[in-house]
């Protein structure tokens, strides 16, 4: 009988009993019988306290081992071996044997289409060596790589030219390890330190690709300017090498100077890649670039630390996205990121600590609270302490640590030292999982205003009790005519309830107004759900004057969210509620006329929520959600606007022309998107004229995207057909056409659409992104998804347990779409129910699958 996986916690943790000087691998590459022989020295560790030697190791051949030359016979399980070894330095040598050919989880190293890759993060090493894989046993690495193909890359420096032999001087651990060996070409630029440091620059790709790397590279350069600018972070090798590959889990990977990537977020052409892609390639070349320091130069102690780099990062590439194009804009998006992925996360079953403190399989925990709520930890620190404290605080950290493995403490302490403070209560955002809330109430006492700003932080499993939270809340205060009477204050929300008193003469500069909005919580100060009263009135101000682009913003999102909520949950209109959806309409119409404002930031105000944020305010109004009513309402509702606005959106419609040649910058694709949302908006069924018009005649994949998601959405077959038989050629193309022809079709034709397109010739579903499309779309189409007869249970079931048995990580980060069963009506909750019981009652379920289908069965 099997054992049952059992958890790793954060309170056991002890560091490895050896410390090693230097490791040296050999590579004999072979589709089905790679050779990996390792020389690694180590010597005991004096800060150890338990002695034992041991190594991991899965689904290796061990062919040989030896200690200083003499052979041994080490104890080897399915996870590792053991052996006896000396209180003294030694020379561990060992030679295994694998198949990269017949590795489908894509996890150590691999094969995809003909190309030797790798990925190691987070515990795909022990798939390649017998080695201490964790990441506080950081070495220096040489690596010699024998195989006939052109091109052969590992981490650091180059030492042969041909590429077979590579060494990486400064000491990291196993997951950032990296090798690659393909017939590939390169797309070749340099960069100059701010020191004068040369430093040549390769995107390696596959023949025929090299002329879709020139952004990418841009984006690199631009990366490594600014992280000397704003972290006075210099990049550290003679060579820096980014290769796309096909077949890949995840987005990328910030391996030690060879960075892998997804080719989806490299290769971009105007007629093959959309103003999205282009957005994130910009963003994840940056984020990988900036683990070069936050990552990689300090690593993190044990993989309960992952927010240290992960949220770091991430706050460092939101930053650096904001300078590069729309700073409202991108902050706009990322808070639409975090709530539609982390607070959902937070609101159920999956919900964990920024830092966990237990888990199974740590790939489980590549999570939105690690990266996005852990970016908004990062960001909440910078706005208590300030930009120039922060600064000082990072230039501290990396001068004390470079070379280490970290933990939180040790991030934290740097910046209590540079500010003099106490950083425990701060300390909890680590430590507490669940999104708090905050309330806000006031009440008007002659010229005096008076405000309490409470907060709560709600249970989650395994934490009823919470303690309160440290949460910065910005706010301002805005005249009934629109003036500006408080600008942007911080108050410090560190205990249950502040109280809060305005003297309202005293900020206008003579007469209080007659009335006064709030607009709290500005720029998103703090990552919790805020609750505060205020009328459609109130709101339509601030969408009209507030000086906070992300108030304004959220007041617009809210007015649309409020007046499709009472239908959806009224289930009819009142008279009351016509002359408040007429008000809505107004208050959009006249922003809308501001000529001034930046057009990517009209068209955020101008899109409607998406289902599953309708989906959950209906839960949080106390209603059982139907995704079938939601969806039907949410549509007639973007076709009533779009009647009323009809002009308004012509206007915007027609003042981009087409013809313009396509340029990727913000501006550009800013217009783009206000044309193209003014499209979504106006056309139905009846009226598909302009769409039409523009999927015949696009020149950019933005806008023909956008037209075949307009046709498909509203009944349009023809398209789709068409755009198949012009992209068919393309992989990363037709990732986005099985994504789109699922997720934008109405939802009596989906699950249909669904099932045909699992049988296409073209659906190669081993393919994680070719698998996410097609999935990930059908997920995306709530009223599909969940379709009363339970269909679409029973058919992403089937594909996450064929998946399961082939790629664990991919299988596992998709069943999430299970994570929110609770919420429903009985009939779907009792099939989603049956559909988790039949994935945790499959014989061999992964580790990966097993532990999110636990986790979710057991909320």
């Amino acid at each position: 009988m099997t054992q049952a996986p059992q958890p790793v916690r954060l309170a056991d943790y002890s560091p490895f009993g050896y410390l090693i000087d230097s490791v040296e691998l050999f590579f004999t590459l072979d589709p089905t019988a790679t050779r990996v022989k390792s020389r690694i020295k180590f010597r005991p560790n004096p800060e150890a306290t338990d002695p034992r030697f041991f190594l991991h190791g899965e689904q290796l051949t061990l062919i040989s081992a030896a200690i200083d030359g003499a052979p041994v016979s080490p104890d080897v399980t399915e996870y590792g071996l053991t052996c006896p070894v000396p209180n003294a330095p030694f020379v561990w040598e060992a030679e295994v044997e694998i198949n990269p050919q017949g590795n489908t989880a894509l996890e150590g190293l691999y094969m995809s289409n003909g190309m030797y890759c790798t990925q190691c993060e987070a515990e795909g090493f022990r798939k390649i060596t017998f080695y201490p894989d964790r990441p506080d046993v950081m070495a220096p690495f040489t690596v010699h790589i024998d195989s006939d193909l052109p091109v052969k890359l590992s981490n650091g420096n180059p030492e042969a030219s041909d590429g077979s032999l590579w060494n990486d001087p400064w000491p990291k651990p196993a997951y950032l390890f990296a090798l690659v060996a393909g017939d590939l070409v390169a797309h070749s630029d340099h960069f100059t330190t701010a020191s004068g440091k040369p430093v040549d620059l390769n995107i390696w790709v596959r023949a025929g690709d090299e002329d879709k790397c020139a952004y990418a590279m841009d984006a690199l350069k631009r990366s490594m300017k600014w992280d000397e600018e704003e972290y006075g972070r210099e990049y550290d090798l003679d060579v820096f090498n980014i290769v796309a590959v096909d077949d890949f889990n995840m987005g990328a990977m910030e391996n030690k100077g060879l960075n892998i990537f997804n080719s989806k977020y490299v290769l971009a052409s105007p007629e093959t890649a959309t103003d999205r892609d282009y957005a994130f390639i910009e963003a994840i070349v940056a984020h990988e670039y900036f683990h070069n320091w936050t990552g990689n130069r300090i690593t993190c102690r044990d993989w309960f630390q992952l927010c240290l780099k992960e949220g770091l990062t991430v706050f460092r590439d939101q930053q650096f996205s904001g300078d590069m194009r729309s700073e409202p804009v991108e902050r706009i998006g990322n808070v639409l990121q975090l709530r539609a992925r982390q607070f959902r996360e937070d609101a159920g079953p999956l919900a964990h600590n920024v830092r966990p403190e237990t888990y199974i399989e740590i790939n489980n925990f590549y999570t939105a609270t690690v990266y996005e709520k852990g970016a908004e930890v990062i960001g909440m620190l910078r706005t208590y302490l300030g930009a120039d404290l922060y600064r000082a605080g990072c230039e501290l950290y990396f001068e004390r640590h470079d070379g280490e493995a970290c933990t939180i403490e040790d991030w934290l302490s740097c910046f209590e030292e540079i500010a003099a403070t106490d950083l425990s209560q701060f300390k909890r955002w680590y430590s507490q999982a669940g999104t708090p809330k905050v309330s806000a109430t006031w009440t008007r006492d002659g010229d005096t205003l008076r405000m309490t700003l409470s907060q709560q932080v709600p249970p989650t499993p395994g934490q009823p009790m919470k303690e309160p939270a440290k949460i910065p809340v910005s706010m301002g205060l805005l005249a009934g005519d629109g003036t500006e009477i408080l600008p942007s204050t911080l108050i410090d929300l560190d205990s249950p309830s502040v109280d809060l008193n305005f003297d309202l003469a005293e900020l206008a500069g003579g007469k209080a107004p007659d009335h006064v909005v709030p607009s709290l919580l500005r720029g998103f100060s703090a990552p919790v759900i805020l609750d505060a009263p205020l009328s459609t009135q109130d709101r339509a101000l601030l969408l009209a004057h507030d000086t906070d682009p992300f108030n304004r913003w959220e007041a617009g999102r809210s007015l649309l969210r409020e007046m499709l909520l009472e239908e959806i949950c009224a289930r009819d209109i009142s008279a009351a509620a016509e002359a408040r959806r007429r008000l809505v309409w107004q208050a959009l119409k006249d922003f809308c006329a501001d000529a001034s404002l930046d057009p990517a930031f009209v068209a955020l105000v101008l899109t409607f929520p998406s289902e599953d944020d309708l989906t959950q305010a209906t839960v949080d109004a106390g209603v059982v959600p139907d995704p079938v009513l939601i969806s039907d309402v949410r549509t007639e509702h973007m076709r009533a606007l779009g009647s009323w606005m009809q002009d308004t959106l012509m206007d915007f419609y027609n003042a981009v022309d087409p013809d313009t040649p396509y340029s990727p910058d913000a501006a550009s694709a800013g217009k783009r998107a206000l044309r193209n949302t003014a499209l979504s908006l106006l056309s139905n069924p009846d009226n598909l004229d302009l769409a039409r018009a523009q999927f015949d005649g696009a020149t950019n994949m933005t806008d023909q995207l956008a037209a075949l998601s307009v046709l498909i959405r509203d009944g349009d077959r023809t398209a789709a057909k068409a755009f198949e038989e012009q992209w068919q050629h393309d992989r990363l193309v037709m990732d986005k056409w099985f994504m789109i022809s699922v997720a934008s079709a109405p939802a009596n034709e989906a699950l249909n659409a669904a099932a045909a397109l699992s049988q296409h010739p073209l659906f190669d579903w081993q393919n994680p992104n070719r698998f996410r499309s097609l999935m990930g779309g059908l997920v995306a189409n709530p009223a599909a998804f969940h379709d009363p007869s339970g269909a679409g249970y029973t058919f992403v079931t089937d594909w996450l347990l064929k998946m399961d048995s082939a790629n664990p990580q991919t299988a596992a980060r998709m069943s999430t779409a299970f994570e929110t069963w609770r919420r429903y009506d009985a009939d779907r909750q009792g099939m989603m129910a049956t559909a988790l019981d039949r994935m945790a009652a499959t014989p061999d379920l992964s580790r990966d699958l097993g532990e999110m289908v636990a986790r979710m069965r057991a909320a």
